[in-house]
């Protein structure tokens, strides 16, 4: 992806002694589901949030993006076991029920004394997709189904008991691709400030960070030398390839890494952006803060680097 509009070219701001380039990260609409998984203990919560989030860093090649985005205790659950939220995204509700209708019938109902429930109320029938109400077939008719007030649950027997999830979950329209880039000195300077600016974003609620710990190594641009690809190595932010491509990074740059942000809105994403963007900057042998962007032609939300500081 390019960082630079086309025609343009970004001056860069300063903080704490690093470069801030003067640039945007470009994002996109997408839907977006929130889950709160529930358990007997904290641990089965957090194992069976991690197992859905597994292989859903990127709709390039996943069927969607999901991140845990906070623990939930027990007091603010809906059965008063502790439990974990996460986020989910996909370009359609279509494919956003069945990923998730999949994701939920090997991940979640197998778990361990696991529960799971909708955590986005308030939706119109149109924009709700239904999930317990289509796994509940698992139950080879010894399911039940119960309703307190306007929201419906279906037990499904198991071995350990039951299985007990709602039937429609809300969707909204969320953002995808907020992102930060962050140069340092070595491998470990810049991965210890991508770190930092990981925990300073999971701070807040309403985001997720859908690749691994949070962070890219293999950022991304579009298109390939290659026709049948649509996404290859972000050539001019590796340090390898200084020397054979047209690259972005100061002399003094030896390794980036990116942080991809999706929420559930501008101003979730923005806040969290800023938040990474001081921790970054605090730590030592940090050179560049930049963001991805596509000139501003394909997303219509751009997070200017300019407004974080």
């Amino acid at each position: 992806m390019s960082t630079t509009p086309p025609g343009s070219i970004p001056q860069p701001l300063r903080r704490n002694h690093v470069d801030i380039v003067d640039t945007f990260a470009e994002a996109f609409p997408i839907k977006a589901a929130r889950l709160v998984i529930t358990a007997a203990t904290p641990r089965w919560a957090l194992i069976a949030a991690t197992e859905f989030c597994g292989n859903a860093t990127s709709v390039i090649a996943c069927d969607v993006e999901a991140a845990i985005e906070r623990s939930i205790p027990a007091e603010e659950t809906p059965d008063g076991h502790p439990g974990v939220a996460v986020l989910v995204f996909g370009f359609s509700i279509e494919g956003l029920s069945k990923a998730i209708q999949g994701r939920v019938g090997q991940c979640i109902l197998t778990c361990p004394t696991t529960a799971c429930y909708n955590g986005i109320h308030g939706c119109p029938k149109e924009k709700q997709i239904r999930i317990g109400g289509a796994l509940r077939y698992f139950g080879d008719g010894f399911q039940k189904s119960k309703k307190l007030e306007d929201r419906r649950f279906w037990r499904i027997p198991v071995m350990d008991g039951e299985f007990l999830c709602e039937d429609w979950f809300g969707t909204i329209t969320g953002i995808a691709g907020g992102n930060l880039l962050i140069g340092a000195r070595s491998t470990s300077a810049a991965l210890q400030a991508t770190e930092a600016a990981v925990d300073a974003m999971r701070t807040g609620v309403d985001i997720a960070l859908p690749f691994p710990g949070g962070i890219v190594r293999s950022g991304s641009k579009v298109g390939s030398k290659y026709p049948k690809l649509k996404a290859s190595t972000n050539d001019a932010f590796c340090p390898t390839l200084r020397s054979m491509t047209k690259s972005e990074l100061p002399t003094e740059c030896q390794a980036v890494y990116e942080i991809v942000i999706d929420g559930l809105s501008y101003d979730a994403i923005q806040s969290a952006m800023r938040r990474g963007l001081q921790a970054a900057t605090a730590q030592p042998d940090v050179v560049m803060i930049t963001a991805g962007n596509y000139g501003g032609k394909l997303g219509k939300h751009h997070f200017h680097l300019r407004d974080l500081l």
